[in-house]
């Protein structure tokens, strides 16, 4: 398969996660196949797997959780220094995974594949040829 399919494939699979995950805890998917299924129950779990953060400070970790897997989808959907917020997906992918892996044991991270995407995350920043993004058309202007 050629490097510029499996680069659009890796942005689309990591966009469209992130973007499935932030529509599960803000009840957008249908409640039997929700993990979450309101923002309560991920704060909830977002309290669970960061047991030492005071409570008071979830609503804000949580936020700002959401909030930055918007921007790396959206940026990563569309190409938008594609490198970097890569490696700021993996980055966040990874701090997902120790913390359930810190928390509540490595299964839940081996189950979820967040081990697995914070990789293909790290993978893509490691591709340097531009395709289908709008980096190429800044770029020229």
């Amino acid at each position: 398969m050629k490097q510029n399919i499996i680069k659009l494939f890796l942005r689309l699979a990591i966009s469209s996660s992130f973007l499935s995950a932030v529509a599960d805890r803000l009840g957008l998917w249908l409640q039997k196949i929700s993990v979450w299924g309101n923002w309560q129950s991920f704060l909830d779990y977002t309290q669970l797997i960061n047991p030492l953060i005071p409570k008071s400070i979830i609503p804000f970790l949580g936020l700002t959780a959401t909030i930055l897997e918007i921007v790396f989808a959206v940026c990563l959907l569309i190409g938008f220094k594609t490198e970097l917020f890569a490696k700021l997906s993996g980055s966040l992918l990874l701090l997902f995974a120790l913390a359930m892996c810190f928390s509540t044991g490595i299964k839940g991270a081996f189950d979820y594949s967040v081990l697995s995407a914070a990789a293909a995350a790290f993978a893509l920043s490691a591709m340097k040829e531009k395709h289908y993004e709008i980096d190429t058309i800044l770029n020229k202007v």
